[in-house]
């Protein structure tokens, strides 16, 4: 075996991998930047306070949501969240410390599916979008506990 030409043939074939997935990841990056400028997100974290409040409930993991409602989508978009509510409410913040938590429980479950499944042509992605939500979602529940016992 050349490994000489071995190792040309894996870079060109990772050079034309890289090639199939930008569509991919320029379609996720503009979604995650409409769903942020539209105001949707803080829409969202807006009705799920107003739902937790009604129910005589804390409210402080509210504002680590968006951290967690952005990294299914991107992980570099709920990075962004989690400095900007660092910046607001500071990073030793339960809110800062819960965003931290949430970045270390949750996975990037749509760029994945989209990047690796459209890497290699996989259109019916079939249960992985449930399954990953579903362990996205354990993640999230599991991080409010552990800043809730940890932090109080």
């Amino acid at each position: 075996v050349n490994a000489y030409e071995a190792f040309i043939d894996g870079a060109k074939e990772g050079f034309e991998t890289a090639i199939k997935i930008i569509p991919y990841l320029v379609a996720m990056l503009v979604a995650i930047g409409v769903f942020r400028a539209s105001g949707a997100l803080d829409l969202l974290a807006s009705g799920l306070r107003n739902i937790v409040l009604s129910m005589n409930l804390d409210d402080r993991f509210i504002d680590a949501l968006p951290t967690a409602l952005m990294k299914p989508f991107s992980g570099s978009g709920a990075r962004a969240m989690m400095v900007d509510t660092m910046q607001t409410f500071g990073a030793d913040s339960f809110a800062g410390r819960l965003s931290s938590i949430v970045q270390g429980s949750t996975e990037t479950t749509f760029y994945v599916l989209a990047v690796y499944f459209g890497s290699v042509g996989i259109k019916n992605i079939r249960h992985a979008v449930g399954c990953g939500l579903a362990a996205d979602i354990a993640g999230i529940v599991t991080a409010i506990f552990v800043a809730y016992w940890f932090f109080g």
